[in-house]
């Protein structure tokens, strides 16, 4: 094992950990913050992997502008920052989560790792560069990520809609 598989499996640890903590806290702050954890510790992911740019792009797209926006909603909204008894879900509930989510993961190994098994990747030199994925992301997928700029303009738009709404309705009750 190499060094930078070793580097590869501590970061993709931290990566699984802190995302299965985003899912799984009741703190609607601390899942944000382990979000950014997650998509920060991917990010180095493709680092070690040599892709540099989709690297940067996911620091830049994901934890700089996403987490930004959901935490700014959560304080705009005046959203409930604790665990909400009445919102929570039953112990059974959360049991037959887990349940569908390993038989999910399992079915999906089970299909996949047989096709990529005799996979092989020559990380030293790798088969794309940052110009060919520039001219994919830039060029060929440029629409895609305009959209998402616009819903994101949108779902600022209503987090504020919303927030003076209910400034509004607490104003009428005073």
């Amino acid at each position: 094992m190499t060094t930078r598989d070793l580097v590869f499996v501590v970061v993709g640890t931290i990566t699984a950990v802190s995302a299965l903590l985003a899912v799984t806290t009741r703190h609607v702050v601390h899942a944000a913050l382990w979000l950014l954890v997650s998509l920060g510790s991917l990010a180095g992911c493709y680092l070690v992997l040599g892709q540099e740019l989709v690297g940067l792009v996911q620091l830049l797209v994901y934890v700089g502008a996403i987490v930004v926006l959901v935490l700014f909603a959560l304080m705009l909204t005046r959203a409930p920052i604790g665990p909400q008894s009445e919102i929570s879900t039953p112990a059974w509930q959360r049991a037959l989560a887990v349940v569908l989510g390993g038989a999910t993961s399992a079915l999906l190994a089970a299909l996949l790792l047989p096709l990529l098994a005799s996979a092989q990747v020559d990380l030293d030199r790798p088969e794309t560069g940052t110009t060919q994925i520039a001219q994919a992301v830039f060029g060929t997928w440029v629409w895609p990520f305009e959209l998402l700029s616009v819903l994101l303009l949108v779902a600022l738009i209503g987090a504020f809609a919303v927030s003076r709404l209910v400034l509004h309705r607490e104003g009428e009750a005073a």
